[in-house]
């Protein structure tokens, strides 16, 4: 089936550029990080329409708190970790850290949030009730990329991209476990969790996905572009998508075999992150674009669809 657009680019207010992007199937929304006008994009998930958007400061990474909508981010100029109503559109909580965060995951399970330093060597743990800091894990290396969480075990997975490797952080002492060395990829970016097939899906920027199991044993590697800096993982589907060097590719993970990839499709070359509607299937890029014929920021929508 090809892969195509379901929804015209659609252009978000102010040229600025994005980082990270997720999306709140439950509730129809999709979240991106609108990092130079310092606002949490909030945009329709069925339309494509820009709902709004929420100044919280420079901010890259994001999650939601599947019970209530919230959205957690980060402010790098106030370097705290921040809570989003997107109802009320306004912050209503933060809590201070000590650096500037980057990727941010949330474990309902144990309330914690987990949002790494920028550039740096640390993870900040808040505790999402109280929006107080509960502590700060100490990483190997440099550079901390991506993180995801197990729902069962709440261990934190966390790429460190100087090293080529991920390490294991334990969710409730906040401690590293084991550091898992990834020899095949070069300068970790994505990293996606499925607790269904309990696989750690991590690539690098010399366009290889790999997939560990949970003991840090590696199962399979394929390739897939090069340049990747997010995937969004589908649990539904088990399928991945992943934005770099001017396309997106669906990569579809499986109990027993090697990752294939289904389908690939073009996108304007500043897409660099990407984020899976679970229901309709949906993936969803935003860009910013210098082009003197078509200036700005956009938003849109991708798709597999039947053949005619």
């Amino acid at each position: 089936m090809p892969f195509v657009p379901v929804i015209p680019p659609q252009p978000v207010p102010v040229y600025s550029g994005f980082d990270y992007v997720t999306v709140d199937a439950q509730r129809r929304r999709v979240y991106a990080a609108h990092t130079g006008s310092r606002a949490l994009l909030v945009v329709d998930a069925d339309s494509g329409k820009v709902v709004g958007q929420v100044r919280v400061g420079p901010l890259h990474g994001i999650a939601v708190d599947p019970a209530t909508g919230h959205v957690y981010t980060g402010d790098g100029e106030a370097r705290t970790v921040s809570e989003v109503d997107p109802v009320a559109m306004k912050v209503v909580g933060s809590a201070d850290v000590d650096g500037i965060v980057d990727a941010v995951a949330y474990d309902p399970g144990n309330g914690h949030i987990y949002a790494d330093e920028d550039d740096g060597t640390r993870i900040f743990v808040v505790d999402a009730h109280t929006m107080k800091s509960v502590g700060t894990v100490a990483l190997p290396g440099h550079k901390p990329e991506y993180l995801a969480v197990d729902p069962q075990t709440h261990d934190v997975y966390q790429n460190i991209a100087t090293d080529n490797a991920f390490v294991v952080v334990d969710g409730t002492t906040l401690t590293v476990k084991r550091t898992v060395p990834t020899p095949e990829l070069k300068a970790n970016h994505p990293l996606q969790y499925d607790a269904v097939l309990h696989h750690v899906l991590v690539g690098g920027a010399n366009g290889v996905l790999s997939v560990y199991d949970r003991s840090g044993t590696l199962l399979h590697s394929v390739q897939m572009q090069s340049g990747v800096d997010q995937c969004s993982l589908d649990e539904t589907s088990h399928t991945l998508a992943c934005a770099g060097s001017g396309e997106v590719a669906l990569i579809r993970d499986d109990a027993h075999a090697a990752p294939v990839v289904v389908a690939r499709a073009p996108v304007p070359s500043g897409v660099h992150t990407v984020g899976v509607d679970s229901k309709t299937g949906n993936v969803w890029v935003v860009w910013g674009s210098r082009d003197p014929a078509a200036p700005g920021d956009f938003v849109q929508a991708f798709a597999l669809k039947p053949s005619p």
